[in-house]
Formats: C-alpha cells, sequence, structure tokens
C-alpha cells in the first residue's frame, strides 16, 4: 500500500529510501506491505502512522502499478490521501520532502512509482470537444466556458476538419488552453499535425493497433482510446501514458456499441500500469465512481463541453 499525501499546495510528501536496500538512495512515496489477512486501508493507514504519525481521515484510490524488476516482483496500490491528522515525521529516521508533482524527476524515483508521478500530473477530468465546428468563434467560446469551468486537458476532436482547418482551430483552441494553464492534446496521426502548437497527442485505437513504438516529441503528453484489456495492455507496453477506456455506458455517439459498466470496467483498469479514464456517458456526477473503482477520473463530450 502506497499513499500520495497531499498539502494545501498540491505538493505531494515523498521519502528517501535507505541506502543498502532495493532501490536504496532513491526518493520513493511512504507506504509499506500488507500483513496476513489485513484489508488495504487498514495497511495503508498502519504503514503511514509508522512510518509518519499521522493518521489517515480520507484517502482514495490512484492507481495501481505492477512492475518486475528482474530478481523480484511488486504491487503498488496507491491511495491519494487527502484528509489527515497529525504532522508528517520521518519516524524510520529517513528523509521527507514536500514536492509538486510538475517538479518530480522520475529517474531519482524507483522504476514502479514513475507511473504514480504521470497519475499525479493529471487532472480528473479531460473534456473532448463536441460536435465539429461551423463557426470558429462560437467553438472558442464554448471551450472558454469549459476552460473557466474548472477543465484542464481538452482533447481536440474535429475529425470532419481538413488539414488545414484544423491546424487553425488547433493554434486558436492552444492560446485558449494556455491562457489557462490547461493542456491541448491532439487528436490526429502524428504525421498530420507536425509542426502544430500543442501539449500532446491523442490517439484513436485503430492507431494504436499500428504503432511500433511511441510517437510524439519528448516531454508530450501521448495516451490512446481502447476498448479492452488487450489494447489497454498495448498502451502500457508502448510507453504512452494515459488511456481511456470505453464505452462504459451506452452512448449518443456510439449508441449500437456493447457497454462495459462500471464491473467490467473496473476489472479491466485494475490490470492497467497507466492511470484510466472512464469514458462513455459520462458527466462530472460520474468522478466519484470512477475514483471508487480506480479510475483516474472521467472523459466526455457531452458530459463537459458546454452547450451554446
Amino acid at each position: 500500500m502506497v499513499g500520495a499525501i497531499a498539502d494545501h499546495e498540491g505538493r505531494i510528501l515523498i521519502a528517501r529510501r535507505p541506502e543498502g536496500v532495493h532501490q536504496g538512495g532513491l526518493w520513493e512515496f511512504p507506504g509499506g506491505k500488507l500483513e496476513t489477512g489485513e484489508s488495504p486501508i487498514a495497511g495503508l493507514a498502519r504503514e503511514l502512522d509508522e512510518e509518519l504519525g499521522i493518521r489517515v481521515e480520507h484517502s482514495r484510490p490512484l492507481i495501481r502499478v505492477r512492475h518486475h524488476y528482474g530478481d523480484r516482483r511488486v504491487l503498488l496500490d496507491v491511495h491519494r490521501v487527502e484528509r489527515y491528522a497529525g504532522t508528517p515525521e520521518g519516524r524510520e529516521g529517513q528523509p521527507l520532502d514536500w514536492v509538486h508533482p510538475e517538479a518530480m524527476d522520475p529517474d531519482d524515483f524507483p522504476a514502479a512509482d514513475r507511473p504514480i508521478i504521470t497519475a499525479l500530473r493529471l487532472p480528473p477530468l479531460m473534456l473532448i470537444t463536441g460536435a465539429d465546428p461551423e463557426h470558429t468563434g462560437q467553438f472558442l467560446r464554448r471551450l472558454e466556458r469549459a476552460l473557466e469551468g474548472g477543465v484542464r486537458l481538452v482533447q481536440l476532436r474535429a475529425h470532419a476538419l481538413g488539414a488545414a482547418d484544423y491546424r487553425a482551430l488547433a493554434e486558436q483552441a492552444f492560446v485558449c488552453c494556455e491562457r489557462h494553464g490547461a493542456r491541448l492534446l491532439l487528436n490526429r496521426a502524428p504525421e498530420e499535425v507536425v509542426g502544430v502548437p500543442r501539449h500532446g497527442l491523442h490517439l484513436g485505437s485503430s492507431l494504436l493497433a499500428r504503432l511500433s513504438a511511441r510517437p510524439g516529441a519528448p516531454g508530450e503528453l501521448v495516451g490512446a482510446a481502447c476498448h479492452d484489456a488487450a489494447e489497454l495492455d498495448r498502451i502500457a507496453t508502448l510507453g504512452l501514458d494515459y488511456a481511456l477506456l470505453s464505452p462504459v455506458k451506452t452512448t449518443a455517439t456510439h449508441p449500437g456499441a456493447p457497454a462495459l459498466g462500471w464491473s467490467r470496467f473496473a476489472a479491466i483498469a485494475a490490470s492497467a500500469n497507466v492511470p484510466v479514464y472512464a469514458l462513455g456517458g459520462m458527466t462530472r456526477d460520474d468522478l466519484d465512481t470512477a475514483w471508487d473503482l480506480g479510475a483516474q477520473g472521467i472523459a466526455a463530450i457531452r458530459g463537459l463541453w458546454p452547450g451554446d
């Protein structure tokens, strides 16, 4: 069990592993092994009390990570701890530090901890833009309202636009996102958006099937759509940053597609080594359910795209 302990500034508590142990000298997120017969929540609470002297008051699942180091396998069940009592201190002599996720260097952490950093950097809501714009001004006003409402990750989905029109729209959308501290993902094949301003790429499942390596520039956010465990495993194998797993519910966009339902979504997402967004019929009201089942958050068109 691992705790990603957040303070009121959005910083996360990290601890340095002692020299002479596995992955010694690297930074990690506090936690430890479950005892026989212990529930995950009880184990997390005990470990954080023993290591840091704090009492967990509220946490939620963040991500589960499986990693094989060669000489050992680990399963990290990570919870984001958002409320606790007490002041953290290194009760076992371990140095502590509070760091913003964006400032964390993944090379300073064990390999198994690196997907946790990605999950901490990603917001809970991904907006997928609505119908292809007939009027650019109206489209950008709706995007502006979504950003004002707290959206910080936007996937520009405008399949009907030609390359030149898509580029022009992306350039304006990028300015809007930059103004609000949000990130813009372009939903196009990488070769079609060379030089177009962006913060990353979103890949459809058909493109995912053809890839042999992770696309995009270093430092970009790259993720993909998937519909089953095999596609989700491919996303992790390619080293992508996130997945959209769908459809959780029946949607107006794809009315004939069979819905996974929450239980099937949870079963597939539990095997992922990347943050997974729930997609398909989602609204903000589904966010707590998605979190409880281990999702990074929700992605939506209608549920997050403001009306006229």
